[in-house]
């Protein structure tokens, strides 16, 4: 096993740092690591948000889930999908002279261009993780940036076919971060398939969580709950974080694909 794999089986989420400051050489490190990410056409389409300001990180403990490793976070990296420097690339190209060629009034920015630039910018943040965790620093991904999007807007003065898509909080792990166990994943057979998409059976669902229930659980699952399934139905996908980021989402899909929210 060479090192860059060895990193990668032994990366874990962290979600507790030292209180010292990651030096300026490696937080360039880190970023230079991010826009070297492999992205559609070479159009780069995400940008980076520094979040330095305290107060900034003490509002997004609130508006992502009361999560407080945000407000103690060395460095905060919030990635955004945005095809908005594209569109306004394009005003200053003045494409118009295409739009008559083709005999077009415009180009709209639709739900392909969302889903590239969502892909762009997630790839630019598992690269700055893997820099990172090279250099000792570890990092936790914040889902929950999705969330409250009207908030996110006002709060970063967002502009159109731009979305927060993920947050990374990065710092150097405790000594208990250091000392916690792996996570348990899937057996490969339950994720990668030959050729085609295959549903799995009862049996192989029982395979897939097994281990899963052994190390972590333990039988031990939230009220009313009897199994892992019940446990994640009752707190993830029916949870209230869960019902507000599917409208944040969908409301900024719909701005960004000219159904105007606003």
């Amino acid at each position: 096993m060479n090192e860059v794999i060895e990193l990668l089986m032994e990366r874990k989420s962290i979600r507790a740092y030292e209180e010292r400051e990651i030096p300026q050489e490696i937080r360039e490190r880190i970023l230079e690591s991010a826009i070297r990410a492999p992205t559609a056409g070479n159009m780069v389409l995400y940008s980076i948000l520094e979040v330095e300001d305290q107060g900034i990180k003490d509002r997004l403990v609130e508006t992502c889930d009361n999560q407080p490793m945000i407000a103690r976070a060395p460095l905060v990296l919030i990635f955004l999908a945005d095809f908005r420097k594209w569109m306004d690339y394009f005003e200053v190209c003045d494409v118009r002279v295409i739009n008559e060629m083709k005999g077009i009034e415009g180009y709209k920015p639709g739900a392909g261009d969302f889903m590239l630039c969502v892909s762009d910018a997630l790839i630019a943040a598992q690269n700055a993780v893997v820099a990172a965790e090279s250099m000792g620093v570890g990092s936790c991904y914040i889902g929950d940036i999705m969330e409250n999007y009207e908030i996110h807007r006002e709060l970063f003065d967002l502009p159109d076919y731009t979305f927060p898509v993920g947050l990374l909080c990065f710092g150097y792990p405790t000594e208990s971060q250091l000392r916690r166990p792996l996570t348990t994943r899937f057996p490969r057979e339950s994720v990668v398939f030959k050729d085609r998409y295959r549903r799995l059976d009862r049996k192989e669902f029982h395979r897939m969580y097994s281990e899963m229930d052994e190390r972590v659980f333990k039988g031990k699952y939230l009220e009313g709950c009897n199994n892992i399934g019940q446990h994640y139905y009752k707190r993830k996908v029916t949870s209230d974080f869960m019902a507000e980021m599917n409208r944040s989402v969908a409301t900024a899909i719909k701005l960004w694909c000219g159904e105007p929210q606003y």
